[in-house]
Formats: C-alpha cells, sequence, structure tokens
C-alpha cells in the first residue's frame, strides 16, 4: 500500500512539472513571436547607401576612389552597383 502512495505521488509530481513546463515554455514561445512581430524589419528597397530611394549612389571619396579598379568605375558611372572589385 505505501509502494502504491508512493508511486502516486511520484506520478502527480512528474506530471504537475510536465504541464507547469509546459505553460511556461509555451508562454516564452509567445513572448519571443511577439516580439519578432514587433521589430520592423530593414526595408528592401532601400540603397546600399541607405538612402531610400532605391538609385545606387556611388562612393566618390578620392581616397576610395584611387584602390577602384577600372572596370568597378566605370560601372558606378553608368548607374550600376559595381559586381567587380
Amino acid at each position: 500500500m505505501v509502494n502504491g502512495v508512493r508511486r502516486l505521488v511520484v506520478a502527480g509530481a512528474v506530471v504537475g512539472s510536465m504541464l507547469i513546463g509546459g505553460v511556461g515554455g509555451a508562454a516564452l514561445y509567445a513572448t519571443t513571436l511577439s516580439a519578432a512581430a514587433a521589430s520592423p524589419s530593414p526595408s528592401p528597397s532601400s540603397g546600399s547607401a541607405g538612402t531610400s530611394s532605391g538609385k545606387f549612389v556611388p562612393n566618390e571619396d578620392p581616397a576610395h576612389e584611387a584602390t577602384e579598379s577600372a572596370a568597378r568605375e566605370a560601372q558606378e558611372n553608368a548607374g550600376q552597383v559595381p559586381t567587380v572589385p
């Protein structure tokens, strides 16, 4: 009889901890979902220079220009996003 009561107590403790853990996990999961939905994602239409016009703006800094290849500079001058180093 004592063994049966111990088994019931242990089984109740296991079931109770599983229920509490499941409810706690679901609450944490719901919190992360709502936080992810609230944070805005970056707009895919923003340009590479951070402008919202969507047009590529080349870096015309003299120090940067000195390290560019002629092919890259030609792409920039044509208003294209460079694909060559």
